[in-house]
């Protein structure tokens, strides 16, 4: 252990990487197209229990595939599938627990937890989760907004610090 560490402080053995999509397709995580996975930790120890649909963002989210709240006691951790959908957004600070499926078309509001299925078509939020709107309502109520609020579409790796005074001076300017 020991030795470990210091051939990772001399840069001669790299750290494991536990969390690029490429390191999680490695630990068995199915991971479908134009997936963003962002400061979020999905459990590459089960990853062959969780499969992530395409057109998903996962952003600031923990996703267990298993739970070890019995392991000291029985012998045994718990474990269970992880299903995610096609065109879900997880937010920030959401908890994904075993055993639970999101559907296709789903918004995932920050700080939910889900320990339970989640239907097609929806946006939830909340502990424990419920319906807020339909996803087709959320999309077309912020689609309307967007026509009269100000947008910005630069990615924040790309702006400058104009780009950044301009766009506080707008939101102020607009409450």
């Amino acid at each position: 252990m020991i030795i470990t560490r210091i051939l990772r402080k001399l840069g001669i053995l790299k750290p494991i990487d536990y969390t690029s999509i490429e390191a999680l397709r490695k630990r068995g995580v199915k991971i479908g197209e134009n997936v963003d996975i962002l400061n979020s930790l999905i459990d590459g120890g089960h990853g062959a229990l969780i499969s992530i649909g395409n057109n998903v963002t996962i952003t600031g989210v923990r996703v267990l595939s298993h739970d070890a709240s019995t392991k000291k006691f029985l012998g045994y951790s718990k474990v269970g599938l992880v299903e995610i959908g096609d065109n879900v957004f997880i937010g920030q600070g959401s908890i994904i627990l075993p055993n639970t499926k999101i559907g296709n078309n789903v918004i995932v509001g920050a700080g939910t937890v889900v320990a339970k299925d989640v239907p097609d078509n929806v946006v939830i939020a909340g502990n424990p989760w419920r319906v807020l709107c339909s996803f087709d309502e959320y999309i077309e109520r912020n689609r309307v907004a967007m026509q009269s609020k100000p947008v910005f579409n630069k990615i924040f790796t790309e702006k400058t610090k104009e780009d950044w005074d301009q766009m506080v001076a707008i939101l102020r300017a607009n409450g």
